[in-house]
């Protein structure tokens, strides 16, 4: 989708989660400060090691969030979908990112907000960063839920059902 505009990044916002308690006019005023990009299957999003200067939403297809082993395998963490968010660790905490994203499939939409626009965001609209606070903190709960139920999985197998 070459040249996107506000209104159609402003559509894109109505029918995800970010926007769920926003009003028209607020989903308008947060399409003016994300930008849009498209990635193709397998291609990186954002590197592991890099600085998080923005967060990602996912507005078409997937992302996934990648984690590097010890002994230089990519093991997927989660799957991120439609009007879920990405790169939020990194991006609050000012941490180099743990993990790679990468696109899962052929046509992956994200709308971006950098730091500058989130900083002039939350003092020029506290209440819209205090929807993507609130979203960011409901991803990290579905990543640390998935995490939680594959260590649960993975400890069942290696121990049995109800020993430890």
């Amino acid at each position: 989708m070459p040249g996107i505009d506000h209104i159609e990044i402003a559509q894109f916002l109505k029918q995800h989660h970010l926007a769920q308690s926003l009003t028209i006019s607020e989903i308008q005023t947060l399409a003016e400060y994300v930008t849009h990009a498209q990635f193709h299957l397998d291609q990186v999003i954002a590197e592991w090691g890099s600085l998080g200067e923005a967060l990602f939403f996912c507005v078409k297809g997937e992302m996934a969030i990648v984690h590097h082993t010890a002994d230089g395998d990519e093991v997927e963490v989660v799957r991120v979908h439609d009007g879920e968010m990405a790169g939020e660790m990194s991006f609050f905490d000012r941490q180099p990112r743990s993990a790679r994203i990468i696109a899962k499939s052929e046509d992956t939409q994200v709308l971006v907000l950098t730091r500058a626009r989130y900083q002039r965001l939350k003092v020029e609209k506290p209440y819209i960063t205090v929807n993507i606070l609130e979203q960011a903190i409901i991803s990290l709960d579905h990543l640390f839920r998935n995490l939680s139920q594959g260590y649960t999985d993975f400890s069942t197998y290696i121990y049995g059902k109800g020993k430890r």
